[in-house]
């Protein structure tokens, strides 16, 4: 081990994950009774139901992101002109994370999302603080690792709110928001420190058509997730590579490769039905 590598704060870590998986262990006992929330708008009517699942997930994020940033102060090489981008997996994490949690019952499936998204979100603040230094010789691991977790939890979150049936109004802005942290991140963490708003703009607007396009379509969950990730992952790996300057001869092998992949498994899974 390299002693002149910076490691987390083990005792502001082990603080951070407790405080959240006891907000997570505290869902099936928490009980606020539900408001639901009417907009009329061109004649129809919009409903926004909250309730005990919808505070506990914004709770979680919010605790995530905050407690992301307290963590990294203890790295050398922090920066306040750069904690806001830290807050933004850690945030998804929880939240993704609090969704299934919310919508499950209380049994042996529970316990082991609740056991894997606590892990997950540990590995998450840990990437964090890695990717802090670029010259930090893990900071290639870490980065890849926060992207693969990054579009597995927008896969794990398009499952869950298709497998609850949330109405269109309500998925749209939820899955649109959640492309757009995870193309934004993704290209910050693979440009070395470049935001591009443009990119993750245009990433999100073409994955909440194909959310519209797909909504009404008989898919099961898993099918469904997989048909919104495929050109998910697809697209933001084509704008890293159009902003890194690749030969167009092989840009387009692993966006095209991934989504087929995605998309193959997808129609299997239609097949089978």
């Amino acid at each position: 081990m390299n002693d002149d590598y910076s490691y987390p704060d083990l005792n502001r870590l082990s603080v951070l994950s407790a405080m959240i998986l006891l907000v997570y262990a505290a869902i099936p006992f928490i009980n606020i009774p539900a408001r639901t929330f009417s907009i009329q708008f061109l004649g129809i009517n919009f409903s926004l139901p909250i309730n005990s699942s919808t505070l506990i997930s914004l709770l979680v994020a919010v605790m995530a992101g905050v407690g992301s940033d307290w963590l990294l102060h203890g790295h050398p090489k922090y920066s306040k002109d750069d904690a806001m981008q830290h807050w933004i997996i850690p945030a998804f994490t929880a939240w993704a994370i609090g969704i299934p949690l919310s919508t499950l019952e209380v049994n042996a499936a529970w316990w082991v999302v609740f056991g894997f998204g606590g892990l997950l979100l540990i590995l998450v603040f840990i990437a964090e603080y890695l990717v802090v230094d670029v010259t930090d010789p893990r900071n290639t691991l870490a980065s890849i690792g926060l992207t693969a977790v990054s579009f597995s939890l927008f896969l794990i979150l398009a499952i869950s709110f298709r497998n609850a049936e949330v109405r269109l109004y309500l998925l749209l802005p939820s899955l649109v928001l959640g492309m757009t942290a995870v193309s934004l991140r993704t290209l910050y963490l693979r440009l070395g420190g470049r935001w591009c708003y443009d990119w993750a703009l245009a990433i999100a607007v073409v994955v909440g058509h194909l959310v519209i396009g797909i909504h009404y379509w008989p898919l099961q969950p898993l099918a469904y997730g997989l048909f919104l990730s495929g050109p998910a992952y697809g697209l933001t790996s084509l704008a890293g590579g159009l902003e890194e300057g690749q030969n167009w001869r092989t840009i387009w092998i692993e966006p095209v490769l991934m989504n087929g992949l995605l998309w193959t498994v997808g129609i299997l899974m239609l097949i089978s039905q």
